[in-house]
């Protein structure tokens, strides 16, 4: 074996680990993906013999890829009307692929994700970083061009942040399941007070259609979220169940193509947020599959 052939070995093996890290610094599949692709060209372009711990190494790299790719990257979010869903992971309730259960790890949900792209940049990073990964603080003060101790307050703020406004989901996953099927059969019966009452009374929904403004809202309240399920009640039948980021939620298909992927916090037996993606353009990058009846 080469030494381009060892070097690629490596990084191969250290590839999911890269991955997992993007996602969380990112929210995007594809972003992650380039990220990790960034990361390997300049590798590839570095001087390895003088790389003397490669897995630190890479994990540093590519976290200031990402740092880079937040403090750049233009969203839709600049206009206080339109709403953005992280990108979920879609899987069938009987199986979940060993890359996507290392993605998962530390139940990096929807409603973590949506937490962490109000973060600052340097924040997200050091959080990511510091309580997802343990790297230390002087390691993360070289990236943000920060000292430790500047470093640590970054994190310490983006804790307090996912503290106070990421629900933590209830570890039942079978009475996460209760909860959300007991949701679709009241929409689906056009039943409003068995709406509400699977409903936290602040329960938030997001929908994000992306370009199609109809199809993007933010609605608060248990009475205004019921609303809306019935409106959509007439494609229960077309619901299919699914693990969203390793939580209860359901594609639905009609005719079996996927037009929304919904995610579900349940907390205390309620669900508190439901993260929809309608946007037909993500929904094909990202290759939802049709979970079966």
């Amino acid at each position: 074996m080469d030494d381009d052939e060892w070097l690629a070995e490596r990084f191969q093996a250290e590839r999911t680990h890269l991955r997992a890290v993007a996602y969380r610094m990112l929210g995007s599949i594809s972003e992650a993906d380039d990220a990790v692709q960034q990361t390997w060209l300049r590798l590839s372009r570095a001087d390895s013999d003088s790389i003397e711990n490669l897995g630190g190494w890479l994990t540093t790299v590519v976290a200031r890829v990402c740092l880079n790719m937040l403090r750049s990257r233009t969203t839709r979010r600049e206009e206080p009307f339109e709403v953005h869903v992280p990108d979920p992971l879609v899987s069938e309730v009987a199986a979940i692929d060993p890359e996507q259960e290392t993605l998962l790890a530390d139940s990096v949900g929807l409603a973590l994700l949506v937490v962490l792209d109000t973060l600052e940049p340097a924040e997200r990073l050091a959080f990511v970083l510091h309580d997802m990964f343990a790297v230390p603080f002087d390691d993360i003060a070289a990236m943000v061009g920060r000292t430790p101790e500047a470093a640590r307050q970054l994190a310490s703020r983006a804790r307090r942040r996912v503290q106070r406004d990421a629900a933590v989901p209830d570890p039942d996953l079978g009475r996460q399941r209760e909860v959300v099927d007991a949701f679709f059969a009241a929409a689906r019966h056009g039943d409003f007070d068995a709406l509400v009452a699977v409903l936290d009374p602040e329960v938030v929904l997001r929908s994000d259609g992306g370009g199609r403004r109809t199809a993007t809202a933010l609605i608060r309240g248990a009475a205004a979220v019921a609303g809306q399920a019935l409106t959509f009640s007439h494609l229960s039948d077309f619901v299919r169940p699914a693990l969203v980021n390793g939580a209860a939620g359901v594609v639905v298909a009609p005719g079996g193509r996927p037009t929304s992927v919904l995610g579900f916090t349940v907390h205390d037996g309620k669900i508190v947020e439901i993260d929809a993606i309608t946007d037909p353009d993500r929904l094909r990058r990202l290759e939802v599959v049709v979970p079966p009846a």
